[in-house]
């Protein structure tokens, strides 16, 4: 990879471009990525020296290596993630979409994607960002967003938009058209904490509303540790005896268990853990 970079630090600038176009005819004519690799990166290293003037050390040029064979590169706060995530995303961009750079949150995903975006784009390659930084920003074009060769999102953003696009009857509200390559910033937070809290998209409602109303109203007249109890790691609730009597008294009803009062039921316990276990923009949104 030296040999290669030490060629295209002498190449003009038009030049360095144009290695992305010679780069995607080489895989049209059949060579692979492994292929490509050593001088891929030597490009990026030296559009990252030119535009954003940082070069990356051995250990960043290593751990891009790591990232591109599909394994887990363990980096330190303060040693170039975001620097080290462009040797990769670059050489799997040179397929078109379809490549993703995942992180926690909406802000880590815009810096990230602006301080590295114009190298990337320098080269000829699009990036977008799937998220809003601000939640009164303009609403974002998925369409653009999921055309582009590389995308800075959040796992939650994508997994709904996923979820919906797989929901949606009309081709053109389908937005993602495949997926290439992903690189998981604070991969052990993402998959591991994070993947506890599901993604959920609500149907249309099958019952009345009003049932929504009058057992929230019920359940808040509730005393905790004499009608309902909660799991030690708040994950978890239910009603105790004393509560299943409240609640067959004050809807007149008995055996409120039994198969007849199944979505009266449901709903109270939804209630239950909408009052005291789920925390709005916590749990949902």
């Amino acid at each position: 990879m030296k040999s290669n970079l030490i060629e295209y630090q002498q190449l003009s600038d038009d030049d360095l471009k144009k290695q992305t176009t010679l780069f995607k005819q080489r895989i049209h004519s059949g060579e692979t990525l492994e292929d490509l690799l050593p001088e891929a990166y030597a490009v990026m290293i030296e559009a990252n020296k030119r535009i954003l003037g940082l070069e990356l050390y051995d250990v960043q040029i290593l751990g891009a290596i790591v990232l591109f064979y599909g394994s887990v590169a363990e980096m330190k706060t303060g040693e170039g993630k975001t620097l080290t995530a462009t040797l990769s995303m670059y050489l799997r961009g040179l397929q078109g979409t379809g490549n993703f750079l995942i992180t926690t949150n909406e802000y880590l995903a815009g810096r990230d994607a602006e301080e590295v975006g114009k190298v990337y784009r320098w080269l000829g390659l699009s990036v977008a960002v799937g998220v809003k930084k601000y939640e009164f920003d303009k609403e974002i074009d998925k369409k653009v967003v999921y055309s582009s060769d590389i995308v800075y999102t959040t796992h939650s953003v994508l997994g709904f938009d996923y979820l919906l696009d797989n929901l949606s009857v009309e081709k053109e509200k389908q937005y993602i058209s495949k997926f290439n390559f992903v690189i998981i910033d604070e991969l052990d937070s993402i998959l591991l904490d994070m993947a506890q809290t599901p993604l959920i998209i609500s149907g249309a409602p099958k019952v009345q509303s009003n049932l929504h109303i009058i057992t929230d109203v019920f359940i808040k007249s509730l005393a905790f540790d004499i009608d309902y109890e909660i799991s030690e790691d708040k994950k978890s609730v239910w009603f105790l005896e004393e509560g299943i009597r409240k609640a067959q008294d004050y809807f007149g009803i008995t055996e409120i268990l039994g198969e007849s009062f199944k979505e009266l039921y449901r709903h109270l316990v939804l209630s239950l853990k909408a009052n005291y276990i789920f925390k709005n923009k916590r749990d949902y949104v």
